[in-house]
């Protein structure tokens, strides 16, 4: 195989592997859905966002990322923070936000 093509090929790999395409937080201070609604506005607006799931019972706030795009971490927190929520923890996983629909609404998160 060329060495470039190895090259461009092992490069891609780890952008794919490096990338989640989903960060899921842990938000306290999610009362009501109206707290929930704001969040949701809030986090739509980043270009980088594709969907937003918020569920009050388990302070779960998933975010699917636009392929190629992503938000930081300190551009989360920020944003959840100045809303008046506080963030205890941010993960980038692989699970896709239909498969979190599907355990917060089983109960089996």
């Amino acid at each position: 195989m060329n060495k470039s093509l190895s090259i461009a090929l092992a490069l891609m790999l780890i952008g794919v592997t490096a990338r989640a395409d989903t960060i899921e937080m842990k938000v306290y201070g999610l009362v009501c859905g109206f707290c929930a609604q704001g969040i949701e506005k809030t986090l739509r607006k980043n270009p980088a966002t594709a969907d937003v799931v918020v569920s009050l019972e388990d302070k779960l706030v998933a975010i699917e990322t636009r392929p190629g795009l992503d938000i930081s971490d300190a551009d989360l927190r920020r944003a959840l923070t100045e809303s008046g929520y506080d963030v205890k923890a941010i993960a980038r996983t692989q699970r896709s936000l239909p498969e979190i629909r599907a355990s917060l609404k089983s109960g089996t998160h």
